[in-house]
This record gives C-alpha cells, structure tokens and sequence, in this order.
C-alpha cells in the first residue's frame, strides 16, 4: 500500500476508559478521509496490582495506557495509519514504541500536559500537542490530519470509540 492509494489514507484513534468495576479498557479505531471505520479493536479490561502501583510510581499510568495497551492495540492493527490521535495525555506515550506520528487532541480550554515535554500547535481552530522530542513530525501531522478534517471532527471518534467499549464491556460485566 503506497501513501497514495486511498487505504493507506487512515487517521488512528486510540483512547483508554477507566471503570472502577473492570479498570482499565482500550480501543482503537482507524478511519479513512470520509470518517468511515477501516477496523476496531479493543483490549479486555486491565487492572494493576499493587505492587505494579508501587514498583512503576508514577510511570504506571504512561506504561499500562500508553506502552501496554495503546502499544498492543496500535501493533495489532493492520492499517498503518498516516497518524494517530489520542484525548489522553499517557496514551500518547505509545508513540514512544511506534513510528507513527502521534497527536494529542486539546479541547478548549485544556492546558498543555507538561510544557516541558510537550508543544502545542494549532490546526484550523484545533489545538494539538505532540512530544516536543518529535516536534519534525509537526508538518506531517498537519498534513496528514487536514485532509480528514472536513469530514471528521478530531473528537468524536472518541465517543464512538467509547460507546463500543461499553458494549464490549457489557458481555464482560455479570448481569444484574
């Protein structure tokens, strides 16, 4: 597939929910330019044992969402995505372990992670925010993400993504 042919034209969406009952859950969803799904994943629910909470500190949550769920979902998908985009801050840690260009999405009003690390750009009226140690991929973001901008808003797949989760988790829950 060349960067060309309109399959290899994808957005990656990835996200990570957080249920008290189940823990941690993550979906990836991978849309071409129109907004339509190429394909779906999610993982069952994960959840931390103490000593994980105590021996991680507080590189567990950049570890478990970003290395371990994000990482496992995003290698798992067989579209290669031009970009992924994410709504959380330590999913965005699993470009870490990918060559995929990675965005965080910033809904207004929403302050910078840690200015130290991250840079903020604008796209359209949409802020964005990468790894400032991957800031060359600023212009193949841009680039890659404004042609999927007419027909898809940076924030809903998320809401897609979340929904299928709960019903994922529904067959996990034991009925009331």
């Amino acid at each position: 597939m060349t960067a060309s042919d309109p399959k290899s034209q994808t957005l990656g969406f990835v996200t990570v929910t957080e249920s008290v009952e189940l823990g941690l859950c993550g979906g990836y969803l991978v849309l071409n330019t129109v907004g339509r799904p190429i394909e779906f994943h999610c993982t069952s629910p994960v959840k931390p044992n103490r000593a994980q909470e105590i021996l991680y500190g507080p590189t567990l949550r950049p570890f478990l969402l970003g290395e371990q769920i994000a990482g496992t979902l995003v290698g798992k998908g067989k579209s290669q995505p031009l970009c992924l985009v994410t709504d959380n801050e330590f999913v965005a840690a699993v470009r870490m372990q990918s060559e995929i260009p990675t965005a965080l999405v910033l809904p207004a009003g929403t302050e910078l992670p840690n200015p130290a690390l991250w840079m903020s750009f604008h796209l359209r009226d949409i802020r964005l925010a990468i790894w400032k140690q991957f800031s060359e991929e600023e212009q193949s973001i841009h680039e890659h993400v404004e042609k999927h901008l007419e027909h898809v808003d940076l924030l809903e797949p998320f809401t897609r993504i979340r929904e299928a989760l709960e019903e994922a988790q529904k067959v996990v829950r034991p009925a009331a």
